[in-house]
């Protein structure tokens, strides 16, 4: 995978792909009844694992304005839905994340140090994953809806990098799932406040884990207090706006 463009090849696979699932899609038949809920049994109840890496999540902007009254605007909303999440769980594991959970209108990711093919930091490749998701979004996914009459997603993004330990909480054989424990996964949560439609709002620990090039030219200090401080001498923490996009051929 290469974390600094966004490939040709890589594109032009991916067009296919998407138009080939927007095809699968279209031949479901409409909402039935019944639900299959996966299993996931990695870790055991109660285990955790402790991890250096960044956190992401993305979030469609307005989703609850979206209709979803009646059963065809239901039906439309799963067909939307099954389209973006498909392909953003798709772009997050091609860049080496773990897609940790999906939050109805979202997606919680992992991007563990030392991961991915080749292997980089996670704030990188959470960075230039989130550059993938923005552009197929608005190039890939969003003509498909306009040629339906469908309102197009706006996508933004919030990241931040530190020790995280994921855990498997709950009771077994009841509800149980994975859970980000530490202020790493819920600072990047609560910093997607910080972040409009289009925007990717990064963590000060996560903009120092980038290349210097990247800390220099692509981003912008976000002016407003976040409310945060480093407990051992009280100084705010920073937030930033990754500005930069791929371009090239798109």
């Amino acid at each position: 995978m290469n974390y600094d463009a966004i490939e040709k090849s890589y594109w032009e696979a991916q067009s296919k792909r998407i138009a080939a699932l927007r095809d699968k899609i279209n031949a479901r038949p409409p909402v039935g009844d019944g639900r299959i809920v996966p299993e996931d049994t990695d870790l055991s109840i109660g285990d955790g694992r402790r991890l250096s890496m960044a956190v992401m999540f993305i979030d469609i902007c307005g989703f609850s304005s979206r209709p979803m009254e009646t059963v065809a605007e239901q039906d439309l909303m799963l067909r939307v839905l099954n389209l973006f999440f498909t392909e953003m769980i798709r772009i997050a594991e091609d860049y080496g994340g773990n897609v940790e959970k999906n939050t109805g209108d979202g997606l919680l990711i992992y991007f563990n140090d030392n991961e991915g093919s080749p292997p980089e930091t996670g704030s990188k490749r959470s960075v230039a994953c989130a550059l993938t998701m923005l552009a197929t979004t608005k190039h890939l996914i969003n003509p498909i809806l306009n040629n339906s009459n469908t309102k197009p997603i706006e996508l933004r993004v919030s990241i931040d990098y530190g020790n995280v330990t994921i855990a498997r909480i709950g009771a077994p054989k009841r509800f149980n799932a994975n859970a980000a424990i530490g202020a790493t996964a819920n600072f990047a949560s609560k910093v997607m406040r910080f972040a409009s439609a289009g925007d990717i709002v990064i963590g000060e620990s996560a903009r120092k884990q980038l290349p210097e090039s990247w800390r220099n030219i692509w981003t912008e200090l976000v002016p407003e207090p976040t409310g945060w401080t480093y407990t051992h001498d009280g100084s705010p923490y920073k937030l930033y706006k990754y500005k930069g996009r791929w371009k090239d051929f798109i």
